[in-house]
């Protein structure tokens, strides 16, 4: 006898965004980066002078990770000498949403444990 049509296909994860939560919750700086840029501090130099222990090479390798997802965007002004600020981008305030639910879930889970 042969089988009725099946109604739905293997899911799985999306690949890209899924990809892009796991390199951003991987670099243990861009939870902070957002919390900088949330209270206006948006040039990498202020950002380094307020956190401990952040260097300026970590710090550039997470906004490069965090401008090339879309997330930030990075504003360079021809001047002398050269400033630069990063600001959260509409998909970025969409995808820090994301992960403040995240968190949320997280404090949810341990509070039941």
């Amino acid at each position: 006898m042969k089988e009725q049509g099946k109604i739905f296909l293997r899911k799985s994860a999306p690949e890209k965004s899924a990809r892009m939560v796991e390199t951003i919750y991987g670099c243990k700086w861009s939870l902070t980066v957002y919390q900088l840029l949330a209270n206006g501090i948006n040039r990498p130099g202020a950002m380094v002078r307020s956190v401990e222990g952040l260097t300026t090479k970590v710090l550039n390798e997470c906004l490069r990770k965090n401008a090339k997802f879309g997330i930030l965007e990075r504003i360079t002004y021809n001047e002398v000498p050269p400033r630069v600020e990063y600001k959260v981008t509409e998909f970025g305030t969409k995808f820090i949403r994301i992960l403040d639910e995240l968190e949320k879930l997280q404090s949810e889970i341990e509070s039941e444990i």
